[in-house]
This record gives C-alpha cells, sequence and structure tokens, in this order.
C-alpha cells in the first residue's frame, strides 16, 4: 500500500487510493491557499487512520509546494489543531 496523495485538480480534490478506494479532501484554492472544504473515507475504512494518512500527505505536499491551509471542515481543522509539527501551514 502506498502514501502517494495525487492532486485530482479537475475534481479539486486530494486523494489516497487505499486498496482501489478512494480517501479524498475537496479544496479549493486561491493563489497559495488550499482551503480544505471537505475530507471523507469511504464506510469500510473510516476508523482505520487512512484519513489520517491522507491529511499527513497534503500537509507534506503544501510544505513541498510553499502552500497554505484553512481548515474550513471539522476534521481537518481538529486534525491541524492535533498536529502542531504543520501550524506553520495555516493561513
Amino acid at each position: 500500500m502506498s502514501d502517494t496523495i495525487t492532486d485530482n485538480s479537475e475534481r479539486q480534490r486530494y486523494e489516497l487510493d487505499v486498496d482501489g478506494q478512494i480517501v479524498f479532501a475537496l479544496y479549493r484554492r486561491d493563489g497559495d491557499t488550499v482551503h480544505i472544504r471537505h475530507v471523507e473515507a469511504p464506510v469500510a475504512l473510516r476508523g482505520t487512520g487512512a484519513a489520517d494518512r491522507l491529511m499527513h500527505g497534503l500537509a507534506a505536499k503544501a510544505r513541498a509546494e510553499h502552500l497554505k491551509l484553512l481548515p474550513l471542515c471539522g476534521y481537518a481543522r481538529s486534525w491541524l489543531r492535533r498536529h502542531r509539527e504543520y501550524a506553520d501551514l495555516l493561513a
């Protein structure tokens, strides 16, 4: 299993493929800020840490691309609050 995050810009979402199931974060870009609108995992993957892995990958991608994150959904907001190592990415 690979934790490679892909940017599906056509659907405006970051995706993580977990054994053929897609965990995703819907976003909207505004300059160098990524507004995270919604994070979702398929029912079968909930509670497995898949959304956590997506967020780690998304944050790493944002850091590498010098982007800021603006978490609009509750999951992304609470995840970023718990992972203070990414506080520098907050818009």
